[in-house]
Parts: C-alpha cells; sequence; structure tokens
C-alpha cells in the first residue's frame, strides 16, 4: 500500500523496526530538548503529514520500552488520524513517573500502525438476541 507523506523533520521516514513489526516508529522533530515533567502532557511535533486514502485510519500508540522504563506513555492511546486530515502528525504525550523525563530531537516516541475500517449504517431495534454473557460487564468472564 503507498501512502503520500510530506517529512518536513529532520529525519528519516517512519520505518518499521523489524519485518514483523504492526507499527513504524515515529521520532520527536524539535529544535531544541523538551522536559516532561511528571504528571505533565505536551504536544511533541514529529514534522509528518499524511493523506490516508478512504476507509483507512492511522493509529498512533505507545511505545512499551517508554513505558517500561520511564513510565511514559501517550494520553489519547491509540489516537486516530483520520483520512481527512492534513496537518502535522503531534504526539500527547505524559509522565506518569516522578522524575523529570527529557525529550530529545530523532528519539522515538510513539508507533503508528495504519489500519483498514468499514462504516456503518445503525439498524433501530427493540431488542437484541440473547447471549450466555448477556449484561454482564467489567470482570463478569472471570480472572
Amino acid at each position: 500500500m503507498k501512502i503520500e507523506i510530506i517529512n518536513k523533520s529532520k529525519h528519516d521516514l517512519p520505518s518499521y523496526a523489524t519485518p514483523l513489526s504492526a507499527g513504524m516508529d515515529l521520532r520527536a522533530n524539535l529544535d531544541a530538548p523538551v522536559i516532561l515533567k511528571p504528571m505533565e502532557r505536551k504536544i511533541i511535533p514529529t514534522g509528518l503529514y499524511i493523506a490516508l486514502p478512504e476507509g483507512y485510519e492511522a493509529q498512533i500508540r505507545p511505545r512499551s520500552g517508554l513505558a517500561i522504563k520511564h513510565g511514559i506513555t501517550l494520553v489519547n492511546t491509540p489516537g486516530t488520524i483520520d483520512a481527512d486530515y492534513r496537518g502535522e502528525i503531534g504526539i500527547i504525550m505524559i509522565n506518569l513517573s516522578n522524575e523529570d523525563f527529557e525529550i530529545q530531537d530523532g528519539e522515538r516516541i510513539a508507533q503508528m500502525v495504519i489500519n483498514k475500517y468499514e462504516k456503518i449504517d445503525w439498524l433501530p431495534v427493540e431488542s437484541l438476541d440473547e447471549t450466555s454473557r448477556g449484561e454482564g460487564g467489567f470482570g463478569s468472564t472471570g480472572k
């Protein structure tokens, strides 16, 4: 699949770290390091702009290494980039640790997964079919 991209960053295009990776690494595009204080959130620019085809979205997800090693994650997870968005991809990061975290230019800060989706039409009804789970919600299926 070919997707149009404008790269205004100082870095290479997003790429897959391994042959079977689902997500491509996104890098911070910064003129100077950014300090993320505990419980602080900031939008970190990537310098990337994309044009997705109709029926596709880009999901922005945290990097597990940043989460486990530093308590750094993304606020809106997964974040969705719609096919009609043409602005710069920004990553909403948050520091859940007790220590300041410095984000460097070129640092891998998130991953992007491209997904196909279907549009639906609602079909209003008076009742739904019965299942063994029924209305059992959070935790109802056990450990």
